[in-house]
Parts: structure tokens; sequence; C-alpha cells
């Protein structure tokens, strides 16, 4: 990196696969990019065993495998990693500073957001546990599904979003539960009664998922546990899955007055581009993408941001 050590073309917020990406090519178009990983190293992949739908990988891999591939190819262009994560921005002027929690300010001529977005989980005892161990405790039925083939899953959720997940499922399993704390879905109509009217897809009501079991420790799920809110009363409820559908959150705090958001907190970038409100900043990936949540998507995206970057760059002369 030539110049100014503190100063660069392009700075990406975020190490998934929309930042890595668009590291890839801003670093091949020569604009030297740097990548700050934030605290979250490689996104929701990280939490991923195995992966099966992302391009080029007959017999799949591992989600932190595929984001070692991905920060390897980066680094290879030449593009910079910084262990750290962001702590504050000021894109009020050009150039855009990004404070840091343990290396100091930086400042670029274009940012690419590239933060993602976190599942909601239950926050039960054993959830975690189970969850990082591949067990089956999932947030994301078209990533995971079809490792449930012929299982008696439970998803946990009333909105559009778990309907959605329990349809998916019931591709896959025997029997798909869905477990609701109220009397009646908040899913949209049709989503609703596309869910209530699948052979497959049966409902508890009034409860509650408060634990998930495994058998002796071996961190594989063999049954939930329920509470009936109205009765305060528990049962074991066997399953081979647990998919948690309460929404995902995306990580932008740091942006919160500062650039445009949709009412649940997405980036929104205008049109068919990943520019924000601010000129010279861009989204991509999970940070700005409701809908699809996919790696292959977030690192389309990516692309996207990194082209929309360079070519801005260029109009405007750097800073």
């Amino acid at each position: 990196m030539s110049g100014n050590e503190r100063h660069v073309k392009i700075l990406i917020l975020g190490s998934g696969p929309a930042g890595w990406t668009a590291a890839i090519y801003a670093a091949r178009a020569n604009m030297e990019p740097m990548v700050i990983h934030g605290p979250a190293r490689g996104g929701q992949l990280m939490l991923t065993t195995e992966v099966e739908n992302y391009p080029g990988f007959e017999h799949g891999i591992m989600g932190p495998k595929l984001m070692e591939h991905f920060e390897a190819q980066a680094v290879r262009f030449g593009t910079r990693v910084v262990e750290t994560w962001a702590t504050e921005v000021d894109l009020s002027k050009r150039p855009f500073t990004v404070k840091t929690a343990t290396d100091g300010d930086y400042t670029c001529d274009a940012l690419i957001i590239a933060t993602g977005a976190e599942a909601s989980w239950l926050d039960l005892p054993n959830e975690a546990r189970i969850r990082d161990a591949g067990g089956g405790v999932s947030a994301c039925a078209t990533c995971d599904g079809a490792f449930f083939k012929n299982k008696e899953l439970v998803v946990v959720g009333g909105g559009d979003t778990a309907m959605e997940e329990a349809n998916f499922l019931t591709r896959y399993a025997s029997k798909v539960t869905v477990v609701h704390r109220r009397d009646k879905l908040r899913a949209s109509k049709i989503m609703a009664d596309r869910a209530q009217k699948n052979p497959k897809i049966a409902f508890v009501w009034d409860s509650a998922v408060v634990d998930v079991l495994d058998t002796n420790g071996n961190k594989k799920i063999r049954a939930v546990v329920l509470e009936n809110l109205k009765t305060k009363q528990k049962s074991e409820f066997a399953c081979g899955g647990l998919f948690v559908a309460i929404g995902h959150k995306p990580n932008t705090e740091l942006f919160t007055g500062k650039l445009e958001m949709n009412p649940k907190g997405y980036l929104v970038t205008r049109g068919q581009s990943t520019y924000t409100n601010v000129p010279g900043v861009f989204a991509c990936g999970d940070v700005q993408d409701a809908v699809y949540r996919q790696a292959v998507t977030a690192a389309g995206t990516g692309c996207m941001a990194a082209i929309d970057a360079e070519r801005w760059i260029e109009a405007n002369g750097g800073h």
C-alpha cells in the first residue's frame, strides 16, 4: 500500500461472502482495498457446517473452509486485512473516516458496507452448543433443509418467514410442527393459508420452545422442551431438527442516522445497484438483503459493490 498508510481507496467493512467478493474485485481492479473483518469474522457461514448449494463445490464444503478460500483469494490479489472492528463512521465529508476499536482511524475514498445480518435466536440453555456442533439447530431452511430428510422437524415462529421455512422443509421432512407463542399466526393470509393447508404441517399454539435436548451430551438434537404459556405445563417433543424463524437483525447500528434504512433496519440501496443515499457509500450482502440471504447472492452483490465503487471513484477523482 503506497502513500498514506491510514488512507485507502476502498475500505470494506465485513468479512462474509459479500465483503470478500467485493475485495477480490476491487483488488483485481488495482483499487488496493482494505477489509476490516469485524467481530464475526466470516459472517453467518461460520455457523454453517456443510454448504452444498454454493456453485463449484460438487461434494459440498464446510462453511468456515469456504470463507478461508474467499479470504485467501482476496489476499492473493493484494487485499489488506485489518483484524479489528469499526466503532464509528463519519460520512459527512470526504474522505470518509472509520474509527476502529484497536487500530486507530482510517480514511477512504469509497466505503463498502458488508456487515451482514444475524439470525435472532431463542437463547436457550443448550441451543448454541447443539447449533455450533451442527447437531440440528438452524435458522435457514434453504441452507440446511436437505440434511433433514425423513425427519420430524420443529419450526419456531408465526410470521411469513416461519411459514416459508415450514413449507420449504416439507420437501424433505416427514412432518413439520410449527410452535407459536400465540393462538393465531402473524403471517400474511396467503402464507398462513398455504401452511395450514399443507398436510405435512401441524401447529402447537400458545407455546414456546424453552430448551433443546440431546442424548448424553452427544450434541445431536433428540427433542425440544415445550411450555404451554397459558398452563405453564412443560413437555418433551421429539424431533430431529429445530428451525428458528423469528427474524433476522441487520448489523446496521453503526449507521443509524447516517444512512437510509427500511423499517426493519436494513440499508436501502438505489435501484439495481449498491448505492446508498450517501454518494461514495455502498452496501452489499445481507445488510441490505432481507429477502434472499444466501451466500451466493451476497457474493453477487459484493461484486456489484466493488464495480460501483470503482466507477464512482473514477468519476469523482478520489477525494
